[in-house]
């Protein structure tokens, strides 16, 4: 069974925690490509020139297959592990949570820094709203411009997203279908001969 539906946040969060006097600064940011973890990756350093480690986790996409974690300089499997684990007991995808850490002086041991970094990604969770996105498959309609009203009304009906539109004598337009609607909407373009689909 294909999954209609997936959990993800819509706003970039902060929270922090503190133990022994290390600091654990905790963002989670919403995130849909690899392409994107230099760029936040980057902001993020930039605000915090000064810290010791940006450990992080990340999952996108819905296969389960896409994700990454680091654990910056900190013992093995101490920080990104456990930022990915808060991540997954929500699951949760299009994701990143960056923990960056100001070293405080005492050392925190293996489940000292297995603690700290999954309770500062517990917390960041704790703060930001969880919302529930529908699994949208991808298609590229074309049709005359005057059905565009018809089209509109079809995209709004069956609860389908615009990702993009060209509104000309000859209109294109990037939407994407609820996987459980695909069928209904295929079909219904269908009676409208004058409309072309095609998945992207």
């Amino acid at each position: 069974m294909e999954k209609e539906f997936y959990y993800t946040i819509e706003k970039t969060a902060f929270a922090e925690f503190k133990d022994r006097g290390s600091r654990f600064l905790a963002y989670a940011v919403p995130f849909a490509s690899k392409d994107d973890f230099k760029k936040q990756m980057g902001l993020i350093k930039a605000e915090h020139p000064k810290a010791t480690h940006y450990c992080f986790a990340y999952r996108i996409g819905l296969d389960g297959n896409n994700f990454r974690s680091g654990d910056d300089g900190e013992p093995s499997g101490t920080a990104g592990k456990p930022i990915l684990g808060q991540i997954d007991s929500k699951e949760l995808t299009n994701i990143l949570i960056v923990v960056v850490r100001y070293f405080g002086g005492s050392l925190l041991g293996v489940p000292g820094l297995i603690n700290a970094y999954k309770t500062a990604a517990s917390l960041v969770l704790q703060v930001t709203p969880v919302i529930q996105k529908q699994v949208e498959v991808n298609y590229r309609l074309q049709f005359d411009y005057t059905l565009m009203n018809d089209m509109m009304l079809l995209v709004k009906q069956y609860n389908c997203t615009v990702l993009q539109q060209e509104m000309q004598l000859f209109c294109s337009m990037e939407i994407g279908i609820p996987v459980n609607r695909v069928e209904a909407v295929l079909n219904r373009l269908g009676e409208t001969h004058q409309a072309e689909i095609k998945k992207m």
